[in-house]
């Protein structure tokens, strides 16, 4: 087999460039408007009953939070960190699992979400900055005088969290999440790497091991960072279904991120080996998953909306009761569940180049407005707004991160030739 080398040329730097200096100027224009007053009177029809509902269940948060332009800058970089480094997490965990099932025919594309584990360092810095920079105003039990009691805002619920919420604790389990998950992305392309060098399967059989290690650590951790980054947003919330909840929309993301970049490369010229049964599984991933998120999101609506205890069902009055947010809620609903269900249903649909690059962004696209939807209502309340800003940032954020990951499979050769299932693949067929 002839070793295939991305080549990450000079005009698509430039393409990336051009597109990311887009996203600057909609992200500058985005907050002069805010600045001035646009962006507010978007969000604020409508969403006042939301916060009004949100006090009078006790959620604490209301009225802390949010009314100012920096506020929504904060917020949007949260969104995106953790978005980002939940597909760049995805992309090896996707790779351990195709070594603990020892599957064959994802053999030649396997390179690809691994690259996604280059992101990790970037996204774990940037997400102790801005913790650092923006917690105080996006998280509500940062504020000490919650924890005071007899004093004017003592919070006895917050209170009684303060032992796992509490900064000293919530920094180092950052600081540890993405250490591990640094450190077994690391040794994962290490032992990829070496294969390329050595005809044997030693490494094969190593990996095997690695990755099943992996899978135990990223089950607990990536639970834990839901409740971390997104749950403690909403401090007097909780569910039991977050950790599945987000997990889904970062898992069915790197899927259609996987799936795309796949087919771009293949429509490149590259990855001669791929063809439509590959496609196809890549697409019944997606398909499946999209199922699997919307199980996940009825599964925790139903727990709630049955129950109707207010501290649970506040959740999504916020949500449902606001002009703002209303509208994102359904639309995260077609976009993740019956859009990709209803395109990719066909055996042909996941065997065909368009509907993928159809359906894939817009898969992408939605899961971002899942997590635009987790995170602003409760950080922003009446004051968020959708517009120019966040465009902007996701842009910024979606082209680095692309840069990233295309950079570090032009360093690589693209197909694993010592991959004991390699020979497999090429005969794959469904």
């Amino acid at each position: 087999m002839i070793e295939e080398k991305f080549d990450f040329t000079a005009s698509l730097k430039k393409k990336l460039l051009i597109t990311g200096l887009v996203g600057v100027v909609l992200f500058v224009v985005g907050v002069i408007a805010v600045m001035m007053g646009g962006g507010h009177e978007e969000a604020a029809h409508g969403a006042a009953a939301a916060g009004h509902a949100a006090e009078g269940a006790g959620h604490g948060a209301g009225g802390e939070h949010g009314g100012s332009w920096i506020t929504r800058v904060y917020a949007n970089l949260w969104i995106n960190n953790v978005y980002f480094a939940g597909v760049a997490l995805i992309g090896v965990f996707f790779v351990a699992v195709q070594y603990v099932a020892q599957a064959g025919w994802s053999a030649p594309i396997k390179r690809i979400p691994l690259a996604f584990g280059n992101w990790l360092p970037i996204a774990g810095i940037l997400m102790l900055v801005i913790w650092l920079v923006a917690g105080h105003d996006l998280f509500h039990w940062t504020h000490e005088d919650l924890y005071v009691e007899g004093g004017p805002h003592y919070d006895a619920i917050i209170a009684g969290k303060k032992a796992y919420l509490n900064t000293p604790f919530y920094l180092a389990r950052m600081v540890i999440y993405f250490t591990l998950w640094f450190l077994f992305f690391r040794w994962i392309r290490k032992e990829m790497l070496a294969e390329d060098l050595e005809g044997s399967t030693q490494h094969w059989r190593k990996l095997v091991g690695i990755s099943a290690g992996f899978i135990v650590v990223f089950a607990v951790t990536s639970s834990m960072a839901a409740w971390d980054w997104i749950l403690s947003i909403d401090t007097h919330w909780f569910s039991t279904m977050i950790g599945w909840y987000v997990f889904a929309s970062w898992f069915v993301t790197g899927l259609a991120a996987i799936t795309l970049i796949t087919v771009y490369l293949k429509e490149g010229g590259y990855l001669s080996i791929v063809n439509s049964n590959h496609l196809h599984d890549l697409g019944k991933f997606v398909f499946a998953f999209s199922i699997f998120w919307a199980y996940i999101w009825v599964s925790q609506y139903l727990l709630i909306y049955y129950a109707n205890i207010p501290e649970e069902s506040v959740y999504f009055m916020e949500r449902l009761n606001s002009d703002q947010y209303a509208p994102v809620f359904y639309v995260v609903l077609i976009m993740n569940f019956f859009f990709p269900f209803l395109a990719l249903m066909t055996r042909d649909a996941k065997r065909q180049v368009m509907f993928l690059k159809i359906v894939c962004p817009v898969v992408m696209i939605g899961h971002w407005l899942d997590f635009y939807l987790m995170v602003t209502p409760g950080t922003l309340k009446e004051s968020g707004g959708f517009g120019f800003l966040e465009i902007g940032m996701a842009i910024i954020f979606a082209v680095t991160f692309l840069f990233v990951i295309l950079n570090s499979l032009s360093k690589v050769p693209l197909v694993a030739k010592n991959h004991p299932m390699l020979e497999e693949s090429m005969h794959h067929h469904i």
